[in-house]
């Protein structure tokens, strides 16, 4: 069971499962172990870190007098739960339909001009710096308003626009994770600049590789290779685009290790590129495509941290406490053997989301969808896991948390 405790009630022998508070305020490298020694003990009560949350199932229990509060969290432990993910650092809360809807008339709107830009770009003209940076004041309004509502809503791609939504989704991602990187003013402004022009090469690459439905051979790939160099081009001959914006898109492909497109390793990569490669790849790795279901979020940043060498930890840790424990959208299976979507965070506590709960696994069919407020006084269930769309063919999970864009 997962409580949440004081640091001064921290013992040797309790699992600590997360911090509260982002990740990289705290000395330790990970935020999920069992506290193992008083050296760990003292490195926890001077980390200025306030309180935490242990897990009684792996590890010591509080010391408690029986009249002592404690606060105990409504749900077990997920079984599947990306490392390190804090309970109270999502910035999620507040996701409500007004904010789906606005983030789906922003997408409607604003991926017909980046398809344009795209087309033009494609036919040899210049990019068009002013429209580029209205799209970003755009997209920064939204996602100032709610973090994550227009990532959400970006996931769902379709075919013919997926570059362009792709393009949209990344840029909100770097605004919302420069902003949460201390990242103001200009700085901010190139960083959503960087997000939405990092992939302008491949306005340059063959339409039959870009829209290719399925895996690009190795010639294929070694052409798609190419748009990172293409795109560094397209922003040189325009003049005037801040040097930072042209480096995200030159090297947004690049690890931390070196093995990237263009071998570039560790401080060779510009904090902004750090930052566009892990936002790249989190849409990728979520969005849904014709010939793929897109992972679950959680399931997608778990992965992540386990590719050594390939992103800046602090920038990932920095996504995982935006994202937050459970995003809009997530599958998942309650207590009571229900499976459930994600579609709001009205409460304090990102383990109590409001959830659609719409299939019983118990007899295994699908039931009249009802919406769950785990985070409500009396309710009974709580999530014990998050769950695969793929796993159990569900087409339709998105239908039941976001609005349609036409």
């Amino acid at each position: 069971m997962l409580k949440e405790i004081t640091v001064g009630q921290t013992r040797v022998g309790m699992h600590v499962h997360a911090f509260s508070g982002a990740w990289i305020d705290h000395p330790f490298w990970r935020a999920r172990f069992t506290v193992a020694s008083d050296e760990d003990l003292r490195k926890i009560l001077d980390s200025g870190v306030r309180a935490l949350w242990i897990d009684t199932d792996q590890g010591r229990d509080i010391d408690v007098a029986p009249e002592t509060p404690i606060l105990v969290a409504e749900a077990s432990q997920p079984e599947d739960l990306s490392p390190a993910a804090p309970p109270q650092a999502g910035l999620e809360r507040g996701l409500c339909e007004v904010e789906l809807a606005d983030a789906a008339r922003l997408c409607r709107t604003a991926a017909p001009r980046i398809a344009a830009m795209f087309g033009e770009v494609r036919m040899g003209k210049a990019v068009d710096r002013d429209l580029c940076e209205t799209l970003v004041d755009e997209i920064t309004e939204s996602v100032s308003r709610n973090p994550t509502a227009l990532v959400s809503v970006a996931r769902l791609k379709r075919q013919d626009d997926y570059t362009f939504m792709h393009s949209l989704a990344v840029c909100g991602l770097m605004v919302s994770l420069g902003k949460h990187l201390g990242l103001r003013g200009r700085e901010l402004m190139n960083a959503g600049l960087g997000g939405l022009l990092h992939d302008v090469g491949k306005a340059h690459v063959p339409l039959e590789i870009l829209n290719k439905p399925g895996k690009l051979s190795t010639d294929e790939f070694g052409v798609m290779q190419q748009h990172p160099r293409l795109g560094e081009a397209l922003l040189q001959s325009v003049g005037g685009v801040d040097a930072s914006v042209v480096d995200v898109c030159l090297h947004h492909h690049e690890k931390l290790d070196g093995t990237g497109y263009l071998q570039r390793a560790g401080e060779q990569i510009s904090l902004l590129a750090r930052m566009g490669a892990v936002c790249d790849v989190y849409d990728a790795l979520t969005s849904n495509r014709p010939y793929k279901v897109g992972w679950n979020p959680a399931e997608a940043l778990r992965r992540m941290a386990q590719w050594q060498g390939h992103f800046e930890q602090r920038v990932l840790h920095a996504l995982v406490a935006l994202i937050g424990l459970y995003p809009v959208g997530s599958l998942v299976r309650l207590q009571s053997g229900r499976i459930a979507v994600v579609v709001a965070h009205e409460d304090a506590s990102l383990l109590t989301p409001k959830v659609k709960a719409f299939f019983d696994t118990r007899k295994n069919l699908r039931i009249e969808p009802v919406l769950v407020d785990l985070a409500r006084s009396g309710c009974h269930d709580a999530i014990a896991r998050y769950e695969s769309a793929g796993d159990w063919n569900f087409k339709d999970v998105d239908a039941f948390w976001c609005p349609a864009i036409p």
